[in-house]
């Protein structure tokens, strides 16, 4: 595994809509194994492996992340911000956050009012974005715009990827850039010794508020495959107050997650759980009677379907600066598409019967 790259790829800033950074250090990965490299104009990425080959495998992971965008600017050259993605506020406040301006980066802190100023019976309430604003320094309209900064410019949170306790890393932007850097390195390792099936590994756009399925859903249609794997995150189970009977048991360490119900084509999944238990892969099992809100949605239904399964890393701390995963379950997720890919005949039929 290229933990380095990883790395590069964790820290680059590129919320939904805004992806273009990790975008191009992906590519860059790709590049060096790869039969083509290329991006699309809906921002999704793709690298190829035997592009002749057949059957055609998809392997998708989202390559953006959640983020702020700049509403409106006040005379006094403070920030109002509304969420890209799924945020919960009480996690941006007092954060610092790096805001992609035009030809810069501008460093800001999150502003609320200080908890001496709030009153009693208020101080309970969950702060909301909307109450919540951006400083950068500035002290006028005009000097907010002499940085290069203007309404819809995005911004992250200053966090960077940090190595915990044994093999833990933690960071933001894990949901889904993990998912990116599986594929293609699962892209890497298959490059090796190329199977008979032709493989496009795709960082896709815009799945934290592809609502009407984001670029996985341009990708599939374009790509066309015979068949798809998703990667994305899960919910870890392993801290306390989170409940079991409604997610299942899935904790950092424990190897990867296979969905069931949905997206999740039951042929797919079956030949997930062969391969994982001929290769000696840890894995548990998450149901998903209705969506699974991820890529899978989009490109199950592409064209006139597409055979998808999803693997999912176990992740603490969803939608935070500091998501945590186990390497270890990035390895075996690696190692299982590998192993199912290679299974693949080109005359296979995936059809349930």
């Amino acid at each position: 595994m290229e933990i380095d790259f990883l790395e590069r790829l964790l820290d680059a800033a590129g919320p939904s809509g805004f992806e273009v950074r990790p975008a191009h250090v992906w590519r860059k990965g790709a590049e060096s194994f790869a039969d083509r490299v290329g991006v699309d104009v809906s921002g999704n990425s793709v690298a190829e492996l035997n592009p002749q080959g057949s059957p055609r495998v998809m392997l998708a992971g989202h390559i953006d992340e959640i983020g702020l965008q700049v509403t409106h600017i006040d005379e006094h050259g403070f920030l109002f911000v509304d969420e890209i993605g799924g945020w919960d506020a009480q996690v941006v406040v007092g954060q610092r956050v790096t805001l992609l301006a035009r030809g810069r980066d501008v460093m800001g802190v999150v502003g609320k009012k200080p908890i001496h100023l709030v009153k009693p019976d208020e101080r309970s309430k969950a702060s909301k974005i909307e109450e919540l604003w951006v400083d950068i320094g500035a002290t006028s309209r005009a000097e907010v715009a002499d940085l290069g900064i203007r309404v819809g410019d995005p911004m992250v949170l200053a966090t960077s990827m940090v190595r915990l306790a044994g093999d833990r890393i933690a960071s933001r932007a894990i949901d889904n850039r993990i998912g990116a850097y599986v594929v293609l390195e699962a892209l890497r390792q298959l490059a090796e010794d190329p199977p008979v099936a032709s493989i496009a590994a795709v960082a896709t756009a815009q799945e934290e508020i592809g609502q009407s399925g984001g670029g996985a859903r341009t990708s599939a249609y374009a790509l066309d495959p015979a068949v798809a794997l998703v990667v994305d995150v899960t919910f870890s189970t392993d801290v306390p107050d989170i409940e079991k009977k409604e997610l299942g048991e899935h904790k950092i360490g424990g190897g990867p997650v296979l969905s069931r119900g949905s997206a999740a084509h039951p042929v797919v999944f079956e030949m997930l759980v062969e391969a994982a238990e001929a290769e000696g892969v840890p894995y548990t099992i998450q149901a998903q009677p209705k969506a699974t809100r991820t890529d899978a949605d989009a490109i199950f239904l592409s064209r006139v379907g597409v055979p998808t399964g999803l693997i999912s890393i176990p992740n603490r701390y969803m939608h935070s600066p500091n998501e945590l995963i186990s390497l270890a379950d990035v390895r075996h997720a690696i190692r299982l598409i590998g192993a199912f890919v290679r299974r693949l005949g080109a005359d296979v039929d995936l059809t349930p019967r």
